[in-house]
């Protein structure tokens, strides 16, 4: 570094030139700058790097609400396994924010080296700005919900309770339909039994009551009268037994049936609190998180991410120019002189009549005019080659003329 008489620049810690690093600063220019521009290339790594940390943390802890494991939102330990997940997860997205965002701020030049932003200025910048507002809303949700994780995991648990007893009432709607179907055909057939019993308990009543006292002033005992009432009797609970025989296998199978039915409806059952739980997810808690915080609380925010990870584009713009520019500016026209480019600026005008700068590459424009007379002067002497084989070769013919007819008739001949 070159020693200064008047002006000795403090000497830069590692962790100073590791936030160079990160705001994309030249290191070999700003040990020779002013300490007032290595402060603020610091500061802008800081922030950069900062964006990086929280984007990572956030990231991380996102990966950790979408993959752990589904429970109650009250009563839900850590999980170790899902912590490495989103610990693996969260260290590369925080790696790609920060790699996005040095790639805004190094991107992002001077403007016209005012401290006053221009609308020109903001155009040029509106798509790092943009990048920029998106990446800040995607740190920022994380972070809320992270904010608020008490009063969401309430409301969440309650949410939860309310989804099972819906999905209670539905499953019992749905299988209390099904059971009414199968009792409709039990029915059918309860219904022509019960007919038959009823008709055997009348016929056994009417024939106690005829053998007993008798009908008719006839004195007690069996009679034909009770005889015939007991044979109609016997009758009918030989035609029920064979009613049995011959729905056994349908009763059988309604029973096995409704005995399945109720089993399904105990799984469904079952599986309430499962289907309850996986209500705990991002989204879910995201939206209970602007129900919480309110559309203030949460824009409040989500703008503190966006002027955290805006700042350096917009102090980039507002930046006049210092020493370490000029050395940019510097060390630019000496490494394009070195390799024999040249731009001319505002040189012409293009149809919209925006003045365009002219480059000119003397070092490929030299190797292309070296290409070219070497390739000039290869036809030439070639066609001198030519010449000179043909004179050659008419002076042999003039030699021996002869010979050389001999010898093209010899040539046809093989041919």
């Amino acid at each position: 570094m070159k020693q200064r008489d008047y002006y000795e620049t403090p000497k830069a810690s590692p962790l100073m030139r590791f936030l160079w690093k990160c705001a994309g600063g030249d290191r070999y220019l700003l040990e020779r700058a002013t300490y007032s521009d290595q402060i603020k290339y610091m500061c802008l790594g800081g922030i950069v790097f900062a964006t990086g940390g929280l984007a990572g943390i956030a990231g991380g802890y996102a990966f950790y609400t979408i993959f752990e494991p589904r429970g109650s939102a009250i009563d839900n330990p850590v999980d170790l396994q899902t912590l490495l997940i989103s610990l693996f997860f969260g260290v590369i997205w925080g790696l790609m924010i920060f790699n996005i965002d040095r790639f805004i701020v190094t991107s992002t030049g001077k403007g016209d080296g005012t401290e006053a932003i221009t609308i020109g200025e903001l155009k040029s910048a509106l798509p790092r700005i943009i990048m920029g507002a998106i990446i800040a809303m995607t740190i920022s949700k994380p972070v809320e919900i992270r904010m608020f994780k008490t009063e969401i995991d309430i409301k969440l648990r309650e949410k939860q309770l309310e989804q099972q007893a819906e999905y209670q009432a539905k499953v019992d709607k749905t299988y209390a339909d099904r059971e009414k179907l199968l009792v409709a055909d039990f029915g059918k057939i309860e219904t022509q039994r019960a007919d038959l019993l009823n008709r055997i308990k009348n016929y056994e009543l009417q024939y106690r009551k005829e053998t007993a006292e008798g009908l008719g002033g006839r004195g007690q005992g069996e009679g034909p009268v009770a005889r015939a009432l007991k044979a109609q009797q016997e009758k009918l609970e030989a035609e029920l037994a064979r009613f049995d025989q011959t729905n056994k296998a349908e009763l059988d199978e309604l029973n096995a049936k409704k005995k399945q039915l109720r089993l399904e409806k105990d799984n469904e059952r079952g599986n309430n609190e499962k289907i309850a739980n996986g209500l705990d997810g991002l989204l879910e808690r995201i939206k209970i998180a602007h129900e919480v915080a309110g559309f203030t609380i949460s824009l409040f925010i989500t703008l503190l991410f966006m002027a955290i990870e805006l700042t350096p584009i917009f102090f980039k713009l507002m930046l006049t120019k210092t020493t370490y520019d000029y050395l940019a500016e510097n060390r630019d026209e000496l490494i394009k002189a070195d390799y024999g480019i040249e731009v001319k600026y505002d040189y012409y005008k293009d149809k919209q009549g925006v003045e365009k700068h002219l480059t000119i590459n003397h070092e490929a424009e030299k190797l292309i005019f070296e290409k070219i007379k070497v390739t000039e002067i290869q036809k030439e002497l070639t066609e001198y080659a030519v010449m000179k084989y043909k004179e050659r070769e008419m002076k042999k013919i003039d030699e021996n003329l002869d010979h050389y007819i001999n010898s093209a008739q010899e040539n046809v001949q093989n041919n």
